[in-house]
């Protein structure tokens, strides 16, 4: 009887010590533990991070932190930190939490367009993944990389199709250079290369053009008739003459890209660059600027027609005046020189 007593009791305290410890455990893994009124809360963790990091990240964002890393301990997570963009939806509980730090990298979209240099680029990819812009530009200014790829210091800007792209944020420089390789390659595809060569064009110098067309217009209705005016010069070794151009050899001249010059003087045409073409015959050695799609489209399917020069209309501003002849053109150009002095622009 007494043995059956001791038995009985032993029974009772193992089912409140295991109904205690299963509560424990419960309340450690199954109660909810955010502390934030969004519908999600996003963390960022970066390839050198260490779990003192993570909980650093976390603590304002849960409503317990020591129940979270009583969780992560017995998960093995403390131990096996994974970089990247990781989403916490309101509500979760710590074991939700930490399988989604675990295996719920979030995809991010990286976005560019237009930049001037490749510092410009890597500055504008490194506010949208983790590698910093320094080693972005190491990476991109790789000279066996540009070698082996058949690129130079003057076109390596032009393997850079400006679009939206999947990457994962912990992303590294070298694997965001050579996934943006492969969209050019697929990018340029035979179609767009026969057409090139059937302009008597490269796939380099079609970007060259198109960064041109894109500088002189905004207008993307207008560029095709932009690139088909370039195309008929460079057919009849005309100087292109384009102002862009001018204005780019400006600033490299002077190592300052940020500088903003709204007129070319007849000084700056003096100016002994490749770049400028009104000084040398031909397309200048690469990209003045990253070309929209939609200007690289406009130089592989021009308009055609008989048009070698063109200037602003200022009764339409965005667009331009086109003319056959050079006649023509001045007539056109002495409206829009009466109306810049009007402005008072002198730069």
């Amino acid at each position: 009887m007494y043995i059956k007593k001791i038995l009985i009791a032993v029974l009772l305290i193992g089912l409140v010590v295991g109904g205690a410890f299963s509560y424990m455990v419960y309340s450690v893994f199954f109660t909810p533990n955010t502390n934030f009124n969004n519908d999600i809360a996003y963390v960022y963790i970066k390839s050198t991070d260490n779990y003192s990091n993570v909980k650093e990240y976390l603590t304002p964002l849960v409503e317990d932190i020591k129940d979270f890393e009583a969780a992560a301990k017995r998960k093995g997570y403390v131990s096996n930190i994974r970089a990247g963009k990781f989403g916490i939806k309101k509500g979760m509980n710590n074991n939700e939490i930490i399988n989604a730090l675990r295996s719920n990298n979030i995809p991010v979209k990286v976005s560019f367009n237009n930049q001037e240099t490749i510092q410009d680029l890597a500055g504008r990819v490194s506010q949208q993944i983790e590698a910093d812009s320094v080693s972005l530009v190491n990476t991109f200014n790789d000279i066996n990389f540009l070698n082996e790829k058949d690129f130079n210091e003057a076109n390596k800007l032009g393997m850079y199709i400006p679009n939206s792209y999947e990457f994962f944020w912990n992303t590294s420089a070298e694997k965001f250079r050579d996934k943006m390789y492969r969209e050019y390659l697929r990018f340029w595809n035979s179609k767009r290369k026969e057409k090139a060569k059937s302009l008597g064009l490269t796939v380099n110098e079609v970007v060259t053009l198109a960064s041109i067309v894109h500088k002189e217009t905004a207008k993307v209705d207008e560029r095709p008739r932009v690139a088909g005016v370039y195309l008929n010069r460079l057919k009849t070794g005309m100087l292109l003459q384009a102002d862009p151009t001018v204005i780019y050899a400006l600033k490299l001249h002077q190592g300052n890209f940020d500088q903003v010059i709204k007129r070319v003087l007849y000084k700056d045409l003096e100016l002994d660059s490749p770049y400028n073409t009104y000084k040398y015959a031909g397309l200048p050695p690469g990209p003045i600027t990253m070309p929209d799609i939609s200007a690289i489209e406009a130089v592989l399917n021009p308009e055609k027609h008989n048009y070698y020069y063109f200037v602003a209309n200022v009764e339409n501003f965005g667009y331009h005046k086109f003319a056959k002849t050079l006649a023509q053109h001045n007539r056109n150009k002495e409206q829009y020189i009466r109306w810049i002095n009007m402005q008072n622009i002198n730069r």
